[in-house]
């Protein structure tokens, strides 16, 4: 049985102050955060509901928050996309499939605004999260942003293409075994040749095996 029907979720959007302020302890909660500089402020998450941005949360049969996600509008050469700041789902609630109902969410959000692109970073040490980026939802890993967050915090721009279905990966042209001595080195060089990060496969030793393709079939 999927693990999601043993308890009842629904994905909502957060409107009110109690909710954007149930989001901001959570955020804090979930990263362990204490210096009142790392924290989120409620009144940021409602001018982000507010102006065309996502503020979705995840309530449980008692109607308590659980998970919650954030974004907001971009722009680049290509137009809008909608970029998703940060997901948090509660230590006790993780595993049950509420980061994808996250993201959906967010989707929903972003098409109603007329965008058809998301973007996200993640750590691509991090090989659950990669899996789940690039095979679950179907995103690319498109570009590198060394030191993002500052020393040590090099991260992986994905890309999600909101309109299409889960694209099917032509046939791998590069591959990278994670962990790797120097995984910036092998992101830059990869990304620069004008690949894109496919799949991550999830090896029984815990280790992980990327695939790249080319940007046109991705």
């Amino acid at each position: 049985m999927n693990r999601i029907s043993e308890v009842s979720f629904r994905a909502v959007s957060l409107t009110t102050a109690s909710r954007f302020a149930e989001a901001s302890a959570l955020y804090r909660e979930v990263f362990g955060y204490l210096d009142p500089a790392y924290g989120l402020n409620p009144r940021l998450l409602g001018a982000l509901a507010s102006n065309g941005g996502s503020v979705v949360g995840i309530l449980d049969e008692s109607d308590r928050l659980v998970a919650f996600a954030y974004g907001f509008c971009g722009t680049d050469r290509r137009g809008f996309y909608h970029y998703s700041q940060s997901a948090v789902v509660a230590a006790d609630q993780q595993g049950r499939g509420l980061g994808r109902m996250l993201k959906h969410a967010q989707k929903e959000v972003a098409l109603s605004h007329g965008m058809s692109r998301m973007r996200w970073t993640y750590d691509p040490a991090q090989i659950r999260n990669a899996h789940f980026n690039l095979d679950v939802l179907g995103a690319r890993g498109r570009w590198f942003a060394p030191d993002l967050y500052g020393p040590g915090t090099d991260r992986v721009v994905v890309e999600w293409d909101l309109t299409r279905e889960h694209p099917v990966p032509a046939a791998p042209v590069a591959e990278l075994a994670v962990p790797t001595t120097d995984l910036r080195r092998s992101f830059e060089e990869l990304l620069g040749k004008g690949l894109v990060a496919v799949s991550c496969r999830r090896l029984p030793d815990g280790a992980g095996l990327y695939l790249f393709g080319s940007a046109d079939d991705a």
